[in-house]
């Protein structure tokens, strides 16, 4: 079984789990209490906190920013620069602070510079647009984006449009795939 492979310029904190395969780049930060999954990517000045579960597979672009609370089942994509939150009521000082859980489901892929506002669930294999802020739950294969997000059709599991149409089709297969 293949060790984790770590840039010698990031930090996996002590009680950190990173599964075999898993590549952590330059400056990204894994902090002690996280966990990782096996043949994952967590690209250059990435920072998962404490407590965040990652699943195998997955790949975390550069800048992304993944704070307690949340977990990222199987082969999950984060783009570049997108951010969870996990806080609903922010301030500096807060004695009544609570982690709001935000799950994503497999194979969904979340658009660079995306925001997730905690507490929400996004769909097994559905993507959220570059640049969205995701404020409420995004359904299986759901295709959001804009801020707030709002539906701007469906996906296939490979990732292609199925339908811009804003009700789900029965056939969530695109055409290629339909044809495979």
């Amino acid at each position: 079984m293949t060790k984790p492979i770590v840039h010698p310029t990031a930090i996996v904190d002590d009680g950190a789990v990173v599964g075999a395969g898993t590549r952590i780049w330059h400056h990204a930060h894994v902090r002690g209490g996280a966990r990782v999954g096996r043949d994952c990517t967590i690209g250059k000045n990435a920072y998962v906190d404490t407590g965040v579960v990652i699943g195998h597979r997955c790949k975390i672009e550069n800048n992304v920013s993944v704070y307690a609370g949340v977990t990222l089942h199987d082969e999950v994509l984060v783009g570049p620069s997108a951010v969870f939150t996990n806080d609903r009521y922010p301030r500096a000082v807060n004695d009544a602070w609570e982690i709001a859980p935000t799950l994503v489901h497999r194979g969904a892929s979340i658009g660079a510079n995306a925001t997730v506002v905690c507490g929400h669930e996004i769909g097994g294999f559905a993507t959220v647009a570059a640049g969205a802020v995701v404020t409420h739950d995004v359904e299986d294969h759901e295709l959001v984006g804009g801020n707030p997000a709002r539906r701007l059709g469906w996906v296939c599991e490979c990732g292609r449009i199925v339908t811009r149409d804003h009700d789900r089709p029965g056939d969530l297969r695109c055409a290629r795939c339909r044809m495979s």
